[in-house]
């Protein structure tokens, strides 16, 4: 059947200008690094936390700590001691899991590691970093204790919210020491006597036991002071008799709980298989993919070549019109397509960028996996 002009002038493509065929490759350009970038923040603030609570979990499932005293009506409270406190660990090295603390204030399940060495790679993987120079936890002195305050699950990023009496809570293998918050101080990095045995008095022959934690000031940009957060000792406890008080909350049955003792979250389980995940979501590209060429092929390519569309300059139509199917297979298969780039991004692209880009570099503090 012979098609009427107005038919065949339908159906043939038309075609922009050069320039606006260049200007919209250029917008597509600048939009994808927009995206980049946004996914870059993201792994910054969100998933180098993710990536930090696997990593904890895994340190403290290598341990043998025991968990507190049950009883039939769930968590026991351990007594309250008030003698001298046992020291414990009497010594670390670089890299020991020491401690773990619990501060109520930062919420029910809130919990972290607290490792030997304030060096980048122990406060980016393995959450808070016990300052060698200072005290064990038991000890006469002070328990200094660093942190990051944004990104690498941001342990002390809300240190501003303590009050006066909040509880900050420090677990060893078998001993609870209890303290209580007191006051803060906002100083330069200079200023070191802020962990020394008596906060603030280098020096000086301690008599009674302290904590410190100390932070980045401000908390999203450069960080040129430190927030200091300072404890006194209240009272010890054993592991083997239960939990503290503090740490107590009463189910709906009645049951004391353990909040803080709850499975690590969802997103620190994927990031502790994300390599696999990627891999997975790569095979089921390709078996997809292969089994929509072999049934349908290129439906926009055909349209295009029989002259139903025309092919727009388009760096995202092109990626479109390679894949095979209808519309609704071509959808999943972009989609997928997408988990895996934003997938490698995460576990490899991010990280060699703040790694090897120096202005990156400087504001991201990444220290590579050993």
């Amino acid at each position: 059947m012979t098609r009427t002009v107005s038919e065949r002038i339908d159906r043939t493509p038309r075609r922009g200008s050069t320039a606006s065929a260049v200007l919209g490759i250029i917008a597509e350009i600048l939009i994808t690094l927009a995206a980049i970038l946004a996914l870059y923040i993201a792994w910054q603030l969100w998933w180098t936390g993710a990536e930090a609570e696997a990593a904890q979990a895994d340190q403290r499932n290598a341990t043998s700590w025991s968990d507190p005293a049950q009883g039939k009506d769930g968590y026991r409270i351990a007594a309250k001691q008030t003698s001298t406190p046992p020291v414990q660990p009497q010594s670390a090295k670089t890299g020991d899991l020491i401690a773990q603390l619990y501060v109520p204030r930062f919420g029910q399940t809130w919990h972290r590691n607290v490792v030997e060495g304030t060096d980048a790679y122990q406060l980016s993987r393995h959450g808070l970093g016990h300052y060698p120079q200072s005290q064990m936890p038991g000890q006469l002195g002070n328990v200094a204790i660093a942190g990051h305050r944004s990104g690498y699950g941001e342990p002390l990023a809300h240190v501003d919210t303590l009050q006066s009496g909040d509880k900050i809570i420090i677990r060893t293998k078998d001993y609870w020491y209890v303290y209580t918050y007191t006051d803060y101080k906002i100083v330069t990095p200079d200023h070191t006597e802020v962990v020394a045995a008596v906060p603030n008095e280098p020096g000086a022959t301690p008599t009674e036991r302290y904590v410190t934690l100390t932070t980045c000031e401000p908390r999203y940009t450069t960080a040129t002071h430190r927030w200091i957060s300072y404890g006194k000792f209240e009272y010890w406890a054993k592991v083997s008799e239960g939990i503290p008080q503090e740490l107590a909350t009463t189910g709906s049955s009645g049951t004391v709980e353990f909040t803080q003792n709850a499975d690590e979250s969802l997103e620190s389980r994927i990031a502790a298989s994300l390599v696999n995940i990627i891999v997975a979501l790569a095979i089921a590209y390709v078996a997809i993919y292969g089994s929509a060429l072999i049934a349908w092929r290129y439906p926009a390519l055909r349209a295009i070549r029989f002259g139903h569309r025309r092919a727009s300059a388009s760096l995202y139509g092109w990626l479109i019109r390679l894949q095979p199917g209808p519309v609704a297979i071509r959808c999943i298969l972009i989609l997928i397509l997408a988990a895996v780039l934003i997938g490698c991004l995460f576990e490899w692209g991010f990280p060699w960028a703040a790694s090897n880009i120096p202005y990156l570099k400087v504001t991201s503090n990444f220290v590579a996996v050993e």
